[in-house]
């Protein structure tokens, strides 16, 4: 096993802008002075989900939902070896990872339509309680995340975090994806630009 690379640039940076997004969007929550920044990182975190789920079918190898999207079984077993302490070494994302990052998806999607008919004053108080409710629902999956990560990179001897900035990982480089598609990048920063500032319009 050597170090090879595992996620391109439109994982990687589609990732980090939804952990900057979702901050943002959550410490302004409150604030009517910052209405329009939370609006603003919310439609950022809105317009990352819409470009992966496309991004799961056509990206490379690991960005793929085929390749991480398990059954349940397949979930409650890497679960299980978790607390046997003795979990399998995934070279993409783990079975319990593959479920936390399809919820965080969908969670990001109608938090952010729900926030936006919010902002354009679509519906009454309900739907601020709606909104209230799928963003805790969200925080709470990605503390659950952020826990599945720390603990599998205190029992693999890998950082994930660090991973997740390198693009590199533990493998057999035949395992190594071929290329980092930068392009693809660019194409996803111009869309969350223009998405994001549309969406809080």
């Amino acid at each position: 096993m050597q170090k090879i690379l595992v996620w391109d640039w439109p994982v990687r940076l589609g990732h980090w802008l939804m952990v900057g997004g979702f901050a943002l969007a959550w410490l302004t929550s409150e604030s009517e002075t910052f209405r329009l920044v939370h609006a603003i990182s919310g439609g950022v975190v809105v317009a990352v989900a819409l470009f992966r789920i496309p991004w799961g079918f056509i990206g490379s190898r690991y960005a793929r939902f085929d390749d991480f999207v398990r059954g349940p079984n397949a979930v409650i077993d890497y679960l299980r070896s978790l607390l046997r302490l003795q979990p399998a070494h995934q070279t993409g994302h783990n079975p319990a990872g593959g479920w936390a990052i399809m919820l965080l998806l969908l969670l990001a999607i109608a938090t952010g339509v729900v926030g936006w008919a919010m902002y354009n004053e679509l519906g009454g108080e309900w739907l601020e309680d709606l909104h209230e409710g799928l963003a805790v629902a969200m925080l709470t999956v990605v503390i659950v995340h952020v826990a599945g990560v720390v603990s599998g990179s205190l029992m693999h001897g890998e950082n994930l975090i660090r991973a997740m900035a390198t693009g590199q990982k533990q493998g057999s480089p035949e395992a190594a994806i071929p290329s980092a598609r930068p392009l693809a990048a660019l194409i996803l920063i111009a869309w969350v630009a223009a998405a994001s500032w549309w969406l809080a319009s």
